[in-house]
């Protein structure tokens, strides 16, 4: 509102945004700024431990959670494009942290304003998209860590519905697990393949143009099945449609940031 203070952000863009697709974090910036944000991007973040957390590395986890956490408890807020990151930060740190009160303390502090991109844009900004258009059938994956372990279903769909031209379409079993899940498509890629390919067969079922989701990771995996089951599903993130940023390579086609 006007003469309020504009809310601080950290944006948190994480590994795989950064390192495959960073145009997902620009999308973020600016749909934050849309919505009335100040934001910046802390020099000093890396990685929010997610991969150590499930490899059962606890003492690499904790060192990058007490980098995450003094690096981002400044801010009003801490921002993920990321359900899988912004739950491994809600949950893991303070869990992780238990045993040492000090940093127990800051670590529920900086949870407590953590949030995953569409969640905030949501029900902490109460904002809405103007001027949006895309001209495609869209159906979406529910990512298992945003949905599962923060609650984020509605939000980025109430979202999506303020983009002109966009026909969402349902997708059998979108709360089911696309394969991805981190390090178990590694560790058990047999099983992993066997979850993408039901899952392709199911986007492809739909006859959607794109398929959307929250995380990277599962987008990535999706994406790669699809291509090589020679489906013309194109995969975004939601916030690269939210922002309009549609008109380039989608996820995994050649050249592609």
């Amino acid at each position: 509102m006007t003469g309020e203070p504009r809310p601080r952000v950290g944006l948190f863009v994480t590994c795989l945004v950064d390192a495959i697709r960073p145009q997902i974090g620009f999308a973020a910036i600016e749909l934050l700024q849309e919505a009335g944000c100040e934001v910046e991007v802390p020099q000093a973040q890396t990685c929010c431990g997610q991969p150590a957390l499930n490899s059962g590395d606890d003492a690499d986890t904790v060192h990058l959670a007490r980098q995450t956490i003094a690096a981002f408890e400044g801010y009003d807020y801490v921002v993920l494009p990321s359900g899988s990151c912004a739950a491994t930060m809600v949950h893991g740190y303070p869990e992780l942290l238990a045993g040492d009160p000090d940093w127990a303390a800051r670590a529920h502090a900086m949870a407590a304003k953590t949030h995953e991109i569409t969640s905030f844009l949501a029900d902490v900004m109460a904002f809405a998209p103007q001027g949006r258009r895309c001209d495609a059938s869209a159906t979406y994956h529910d990512s298992c860590s945003g949905l599962r372990e923060l609650g984020i279903a509605a939000q980025p769909r109430a979202l999506l519905s303020h983009v002109e031209g966009l026909e969402m379409r349902g997708l059998a079993g979108n709360d089911v697990c696309c394969g991805f899940g981190g390090t178990f498509c590694v560790k058990y890629s047999d099983i992993s393949n066997a979850i993408a390919n039901e899952k392709a067969e199911a986007v492809e079922a739909t006859g959607a143009d794109i398929l959307l989701a929250g995380d990277l990771g599962c987008l990535m995996n999706m994406a790669g099945k699809l291509n090589r089951r020679g489906a013309k599903t194109r995969c975004f993130h939601t916030i690269e449609v939210l922002s309009g940023r549609t008109s380039g390579p989608a996820i995994g086609e050649e050249g592609a940031p």
